[in-house]
């Protein structure tokens, strides 16, 4: 949860939150649960050039809806095939994926990370790729770790859920 108080109360509200027993938590953590739950982040997931059918999200456009400002370009891209588009990965190990390193399969580049990191609940590496659209939920890839090939395997998102 996020909380905006004005400067006076700010003082007492936290007082108040921590006497009940709230532990505080910063942007590095609010990041792994965004991950966790497979959820995209702007300037990664979603953000120039990549469109909500890329991220998987073309549930939240409103095609019934008439009219609105993109909406010629997402049917001809759903017309001509979305690629690249996301998926989920888990890596073997503790070694955290970061964005931008490649993801191999056969030893050919098919996309690359666009976030990940350590699960601390899961106890391996995730990361969220955008990747060939020939790609399937199990299929065994690699990525490119500063050299490193590291094997991962193509999961279905969200890692965790709260149901």
């Amino acid at each position: 949860m996020e909380c905006a108080v004005p400067i006076t109360v700010a003082k007492a509200f936290w007082d108040l939150v921590m006497s009940a027993g709230v532990s505080p938590a910063g942007l590095g953590a609010r990041d792994t649960l965004r991950l966790e739950a497979g959820l995209p982040l702007h300037g990664h997931e979603l953000g120039h050039g990549i469109t909500t059918l890329n991220a998987r999200l073309g549930w939240v456009v409103s095609w019934d809806k008439g009219d609105f400002i993109g909406r010629e370009a997402l049917e001809l891209q759903k017309s001509n095939g979305v690629s690249p588009l996301m998926y989920g990965l888990k890596t073997e190990g503790r070694r955290p994926p970061r964005a931008d390193q490649q993801v191999l399969r056969d030893g050919v580049v098919i996309g690359e990370l666009s976030s990940g990191n350590f699960s601390p609940t899961l106890g391996y590496g995730i990361a969220l790729a955008f990747l060939d659209p020939t790609v399937q939920v199990g299929d065994r890839v690699e990525i490119d770790q500063r050299g490193t090939l590291v094997a991962a395997e193509v999961v279905k998102l969200p890692f965790l859920s709260n149901t």
